[in-house]
């Protein structure tokens, strides 16, 4: 007699792929106050940012080791802090700029949809996969970073109270950090704050930690992909809201999520992008994802770091 097993097709965990490019690379990650500046501005920060662009090619293709690299170059556009102008207006003076600086955009996104893309509550569920890193020593008598809003990358200087009666005071103890060489460099970053109607606020390196995640191809929900490119057709729309949370400019681009990423950035982003590899270090990400990576990477004879965070990389240029 042969026993016959059922099972639910909606209980069999599926854990969608994505398609990789070699490299993602940022050609930048722009405020208002940029736009404002008008043309002339973004025309200095593109004509900065190709030398350092076509090197990061360049580095690429030297990875890939005698195949064609497939690299797809991006660029975030902060509609979350402040809302300005309209798409119609901004996207078109940033592509022309970029043309004109002799580079080419193949995706957009909006830094919004780091925090909530259509339904989906993108940087609560990062932020439900953080773990921190207990410090040696440490007694857990912080409460942690999803009640806090704060993550750091070691011991933070102990809170000195006043004495009990015939008790002395406790000495002064300096920050430090966890995986400190020789000395260390110690940064406790703010995740998050609450707007005076008590709503969750997501800080710009929490959302710059997730915009990584979304590049390298690492971000689920219910196992399916979170961004998912849609091609832009027609003019582009006066509402941020109806722009598509990551729009294909470019219908020959090639993927884009990629195995590493480089962005190229002023320097003023040094002091975030930092804050980025302390969350990405503490983040758990999908083992199913990390495995699907690291077994396509592997077929393409393409190593990837095994840390997420060492998969990122930075240019970072004087400013406009």
């Amino acid at each position: 007699m042969t026993e016959a097993v059922f099972r639910e097709t909606t209980a069999e965990p599926r854990t969608q792929a994505v398609p990789l490019s070699h490299l993602s690379l940022e050609l930048g990650h722009l405020y208002m106050e940029d736009f404002e500046a008008g043309p002339e501005h973004l025309r200095r920060h593109f004509a900065r940012v190709r030398p350092w662009a076509e090197a990061a090619r360049a580095f690429a293709a030297d990875r890939a080791g005698g195949r064609r690299a497939r690299i797809s170059t991006c660029f975030l556009i902060d509609d979350y802090f402040t809302r300005f102008a309209s798409p119609a207006e901004v996207v078109p003076m940033l592509l022309a700029e970029a043309e004109r600086a002799g580079l080419a955009v193949d995706y957009l996104a909006r830094e919004s949809c780091c925090a909530v893309s259509g339904k989906v509550p993108v940087a609560e569920a990062v932020a439900g996969r953080l773990v921190e890193e207990p410090p040696p020593g440490s007694y857990g008598h912080r409460p942690p970073a999803a009640q806090t809003g704060w993550l750091a990358n070691g011991v933070r200087s102990p809170t000195v109270r006043a004495p009990q009666a015939m008790r002395k005071a406790a000495a002064w103890e300096p920050p430090r950090e966890t995986a400190a060489r020789r000395h260390s460099v110690f940064l406790d970053v703010e995740l998050w704050s609450e707007t005076p109607e008590g709503e969750r606020l997501w800080s710009c390196p929490f959302l710059a930690a997730v915009w990584q995640l979304a590049r390298l191809g690492l971000l689920r929900h219910q196992g399916e992909a979170v961004f998912d490119p849609r091609p832009h057709t027609g003019a582009f729309p006066d509402d941020w809201d109806d722009l598509p949370p990551l729009v294909r400019l470019n219908p020959r681009a090639d993927p884009f999520a990629a195995y590493r990423t480089c962005s190229v950035l002023p320097s003023r982003f040094l002091p975030v992008e930092h804050a980025v590899r302390v969350v990405l270090d503490q983040t758990e990400v999908d083992r199913d994802v990390l495995r699907q990576v690291a077994e396509r990477s592997a077929g393409e004879g393409v190593p990837v770091p095994g840390p997420v965070a060492d998969r990122v990389s930075y240019v970072f240029c004087e400013e406009t």
